[in-house]
């Protein structure tokens, strides 16, 4: 190359370092790889060789590299120490002879392949800031336009790139239309295939329920209120668990909001879906209790070890709940991370009596 052009070439690599944050260095190595690829496509070589870019010029150098043996078996790869003691009176057998070599016209093809291997470290650049931006954005709410929906996936436009929504991340009551706005929870950013970065979105993630929370409900945002934990079906129902340190607050009626106006904003962006809040409780019986309503319960007998309630209720609550499908109940497990049985109160009595004719009829039984 000549020498006006790799200097225009270095100082054109040193602007990328300072607007781009390509590392000059970085740059500079992947060039020579790509040299030497570029060498042994167009001289059809195939010859060890090692090209190398000088920081500070940019002059290139081609240098063909030979083994020091004894007897030559493949003169493309391999010198006689006779020969290579006339390049270097130091060598000795074993080591590596560096032939700088001219090729004819590779100024042209190394410049050429500069253009390529810049372009393509730019877009790589681009692609790692955007990962960079969206991967700081995890856990966040995003807004997009719905680009396509085809064979179950809904692909949204970020802006910069974009969502993917798969089917098990979509709720399942909504249809989702070209050109629809629609805001969704980031899951997760992973570098698809060509290193392009790939943001997966969802609606029906628990936690795009807790971010909802956030936006809507000030004291949550302030750290007033804490989250202490979300159940969910998404479409249908969920449950959210609040608590605040603060005496003077009272967490669910602020999240409910006057008139609840709070929580029908985060329903109206659900489409419907309902949302009891919950006051979390240390105790867990108190707060499996509360994870239950709408439904009434009497007692609640722990298992701390196994982290098991027996939970009764009144006859006429009993299906209540348990739910439609045995939903209330689920919910109330997941919420409260505590496995759950619940009995009506007359399956608890016929219960209780079993047991203590059974404990009769080993007395007897013992006696005997």
């Amino acid at each position: 190359m000549k020498s006006i052009e790799s200097k225009e070439l270095i100082m054109a690599i040193e602007e990328l370092e300072k607007e781009r944050g390509i590392n000059k260095e970085y740059l500079l190595e992947s060039l020579e790889t790509a040299l030497v690829t570029a060498y042994k496509r167009n001289f059809e070589s195939a010859e060890n060789v090692k090209v190398t870019m000088d920081a500070e010029t940019g002059d290139i150098k081609v240098f063909s590299l030979k083994e020091v043996v004894e007897e030559v078996e493949d003169d493309m790869l391999q010198i006689t120490l006779e020969e290579a003691k006339k390049q270097d009176k130091k060598i000795n057998l074993g080591d590596t002879l560096q032939l700088e070599i001219i090729p004819r016209d590779f100024g042209r093809i190394a410049a050429q392949t500069a253009k390529q291997v810049i372009v393509q470290k730019i877009r790589e650049a681009e692609r790692n800031m955007v990962y960079t931006e969206y991967n700081d954005r995890r856990g966040e709410i995003v807004s997009g336009l719905v680009q396509k929906s085809e064979g179950g996936t809904v692909v949204l436009d970020l802006g910069k790139l974009e969502g993917i929504m798969l089917v098990k991340d979509q709720i399942p009551t909504e249809s989702y239309k070209v050109n629809d706005k629609v805001r969704a929870y980031v899951v997760s950013v992973e570098k698809g295939i060509k290193g392009a970065p790939q943001v997966l979105v969802s609606r029906s993630h628990p936690d795009f329920v807790r971010k909802l929370f956030e936006f809507e409900i000030p004291e949550i945002y302030e750290g007033l209120i804490e989250i202490k934990s979300v159940s969910r079906d998404a479409g249908s129902r969920s449950k959210v668990a609040v608590y605040s340190t603060n005496e003077n607050i009272d967490p669910v009626g602020s999240c409910v909001g006057q008139k609840g106006i709070r929580i029908q904003n985060i329903i109206n962006e659900l489409k419907g879906e309902k949302i009891d809040v919950i006051e979390w409780d240390e105790d867990p019986a108190v707060f499996i209790s509360a994870a239950l309503l709408p439904a009434q319960v009497m007692a609640v007998d722990i298992r701390e070890e196994e982290k098991f309630a027996q939970v009764i209720v009144p006859d006429d609550q009993l299906s209540l709940a348990i739910g439609k499908s045995g939903q209330n109940a689920r919910l109330a497990a997941k919420l409260t991370n505590w496995k759950i049985d619940i009995k009506s109160e007359s399956q608890f009595r016929e219960l209780l009596a079993k047991q203590q004719m059974e404990e009769t009829e080993q007395e007897e039984n013992t006696e005997e």
